[in-house]
């Protein structure tokens, strides 16, 4: 059993149905003893005996009744006792016989009615009494007083309970909800984390992937060729990406590991013109174009913004085939607008999912987690185009 389920797994097995509880019992027993012990101290004849002890057992079993069905047995009750009266059996009182009856039928929610049977009682009680001739003074006085207070306090004492009940079983709720909130919010978190680091991983293995692939394609080319500076460069190129992608790579699984030694910092807007260098050094001419103060932006939003560009020229290089590139950075107005364009045809329609789209995805959910857009497509002049727009927040404008 889980610790939410512990609240309302307590709390089942303390709340009564519709079987009669030990205290029903007790209650039954009690006024079953009550009442046949005074017909018994009353006495009479041996027909006047058997009939109150088979009232007594009749008032005894109602509050077994009553927790299933409390109006019948309240009714009953009230019908049992004028019964009885009319029988001129042993005098005990109204409460006596009545007391266990309207103690559970409030306890079910139905104190009204226990309230309303109870009045009908002590109503009809006096007016036989004095219509018998009995003292007023008695019969309005210390007689309706203790049996009314008796009866009033049984009727609150089991609505009491009942409310007390249902605020137990509301706040064992309530712990439920608040325990699957937490398991709820942690599984977001965990997702939340998950996707972060997944996009973190394939922007930078895929963009480092990328490079080392054309580079080696070029190196190749040029021992072939033999043209062994061009080699050199190649090779060159790809250890630089190598270790680019390795920094970073350390830097996520220290964070995986809760590794408290330094961080190496998320690449931001400045980091832009190593990226393109790397870029240019794989065959790709790029030109970049910086607008506004970029040195005010928000870590999150330079991050962002550099991830974006990594990605789309990333799948330049893998899937535009184009010959020149250009990226436009705009940092003047209430938003930081991005702009990368190439004179290729944009991403193999054929290709598989695993091949751009998780990056497309990936850059998408990076943006829209900041409350930005993006807009992936091809070009008014031809090529390919992806523009996207990040909010900046008003001390940066």
């Amino acid at each position: 059993m889980t610790t939410a389920d512990q609240p309302t797994a307590l709390y089942a097995r303390n709340v009564p149905g519709h079987r009669p509880t030990r205290i029903d019992t007790l209650l039954a027993a009690g006024t079953f003893l009550a009442v046949a012990a005074a017909v018994a101290t009353h006495g009479g004849t041996p027909a006047q005996l058997i009939t109150g002890y088979c009232f007594a057992a009749g008032f005894g079993a109602l509050p077994l009744l009553a927790r299933r069905h409390p109006v019948p047995a309240l009714l009953a009750a009230a019908a049992g006792v004028i019964t009885y009266y009319m029988l001129d059996l042993a005098p005990v009182g109204l409460a006596v016989h009545t007391a266990a009856v309207l103690y559970v039928a409030a306890d079910q929610g139905r104190a009204r009615a226990a309230a309303l049977v109870a009045g009908a009682l002590l109503a009809s009680s006096i007016a036989a009494r004095l219509a018998e001739g009995d003292d007023p003074s008695i019969v309005l006085g210390v007689d309706l007083g203790s049996q009314a207070a008796l009866m009033v306090a049984v009727i609150a004492l089991g609505d009491a309970v009942r409310s007390r009940r249902a605020l137990r079983a509301e706040l064992a709720r309530q712990a439920t909800a608040a325990a699957e909130e937490r398991r709820a919010e942690a599984a977001r978190q965990v997702e939340a984390e998950r996707l972060r680091i997944a996009r973190e991983v394939h922007d930078t293995l895929g963009h480092a992937v990328s490079v080392v692939t054309l580079q080696s394609a070029v190196a190749q080319e040029a021992l072939a060729e033999g043209a062994p500076d061009d080699a050199r460069a190649a090779l060159a190129a790809i250890h630089a990406a190598g270790s680019g992608a390795m920094s970073e790579l350390r830097a996520t699984l220290g964070t995986l590991r809760r590794d408290t030694g330094p961080r190496h910092p998320d690449p931001g807007i400045g980091d832009l013109p190593a990226l393109l260098d790397g870029v240019r050094r794989s065959g790709l001419p790029v030109d970049l174009h910086l607008e506004g103060d970029l040195q005010a932006l928000p870590t999150v939003v330079g991050t962002t913004a550099y991830r974006v560009v990594q990605e789309a020229l990333t799948n330049v290089l893998r899937h535009a085939r184009a010959s020149h590139a250009s990226v436009n950075v705009d940092a003047t107005g209430a938003r930081l607008r991005l702009d990368v364009l190439d004179d290729g045809h944009g991403p193999d329609p054929h290709a598989r999912q695993d091949e751009h789209g998780y990056g497309l995805r990936g850059m998408t959910e990076r943006v829209t987690l900041l409350g930005g857009t993006v807009d992936v497509g091809p070009a008014d002049a031809g090529g390919f185009r992806v523009h996207a727009e990040l909010p900046l927040p008003a001390g940066t404008r």
